[in-house]
């Protein structure tokens, strides 16, 4: 299959190209820049130049391709256009920033998501994007129960502005698209993270504490990434049109477990904090940091086989490897 990917240099698209090109599939793959481009050509990767804000480059991508997996987003703000960039940074008060640029970013995924579906509209071709299981936890309380893949998104979600695209997935769905959607969970980890564990390093070293909130029991999943590519291909190559699919290899781990390491590796203390001082020591990620989100990937494994194998998160974090200074 001719397989076209954005994010393909990513900590987990370069997991997932690997994997495309493991089994036998052609990969296509968006690239932001020439320097991008070099090393995807050096991989054995086809260059697409352009970015998500390109939509006629997507279309283009997306009509040549016998699949996508869509794996882009704007992370940072030197990703988003000057201008968008302005109005990010100028158009209301300082504290509103970064829920300006989750507008932005969640905005310009909607939009290269509806042109992707659009080029491959009536054809049957499979789009698998990706959301987070974030967008199923509410900051304001614990779960009852482990989230599945048939949950709606919660609106009380700090990840809810991305989570709300799923509906246009679903739409795209009943338009003769396999569209299908993959939840990760929050911590996605292996060796190369750039997510939340290695900013909740950072943040422990800078300020010399590991912290959790009240009592450290909310729960979060957590998938290894080679697991996570294989199930992008996997929903690449049998997924059901409309299908949500869960990326979680841990069910539920206390936050407090995944402090409790940072600190002793840290050589720091392990403090707890309330939800009004959350925000001092985390940020912007606070709501996050303090959110239950136990989920379930059993309709996942059962639908597509798929069956998480790689090492746990707390045996990741164990080895050492990610308290290096060029990794956490």
């Amino acid at each position: 299959m001719r397989v076209f990917v954005t994010g393909a240099t990513g900590f987990i698209g370069s997991a997932v190209v690997k994997e495309l090109i493991g089994a036998g599939h052609a990969v296509t793959a968006l690239a932001r820049s020439e320097e991008k481009a070099q090393a995807l050509r050096a991989h054995g990767i086809e260059p697409h130049r352009g970015d998500i804000n390109d939509l006629n480059s997507l279309r283009s991508a997306a009509s040549a391709a016998d699949g996508v997996i869509h794996l882009a987003f704007m992370h940072a703000l030197s990703q988003v256009p000057f201008q968008s960039r302005l109005r990010i940074l100028l158009g209301g008060l300082p504290s509103g920033i970064v829920s300006r640029f989750l507008a932005v970013s969640a905005e310009a995924d909607r939009r290269a998501i509806d042109t992707l579906g659009a080029a491959l509209k009536g054809s049957g071709r499979p789009l698998v994007t990706t959301f987070g299981l974030m967008g199923l936890a509410d900051s304001t309380m614990r779960a009852a129960r482990l989230g599945t893949e048939n949950d709606a998104p919660a609106e009380g979600s700090p990840g809810i502005a991305r989570a709300k695209t799923e509906e246009n997935v679903e739409a795209l769905a009943s338009l003769g698209v396999r569209a299908t959607m993959i939840r990760l969970a929050p911590s996605v980890h292996g060796d190369g993270d750039t997510g939340f564990v290695p900013q909740l390093i950072a943040t422990a070293r800078k300020k010399v504490s590991s912290a959790y909130i009240g009592d450290g029991a909310n729960r979060w999943t957590a998938v290894h990434r080679s697991d996570a590519a294989r199930l992008f291909r996997l929903a690449l190559e049998s997924g059901i049109a409309g299908a949500r699919y869960h990326a979680v290899g841990e069910e539920a781990i206390p936050f407090r477990s995944i402090a409790d390491v940072i600190g002793r590796k840290l050589n720091v203390p392990v403090i707890s904090l309330s939800t009004k001082q959350a925000p001092k020591q985390f940020s912007f990620l606070a709501p996050f940091i303090m959110a239950d989100n136990p989920g379930s990937s059993d309709l996942t494994q059962k639908q597509l086989g798929w069956q998480p194998k790689e090492r746990r998160l707390i045996t990741d974090l164990e080895n050492g490897r990610y308290f290096n200074t060029a990794q956490g």
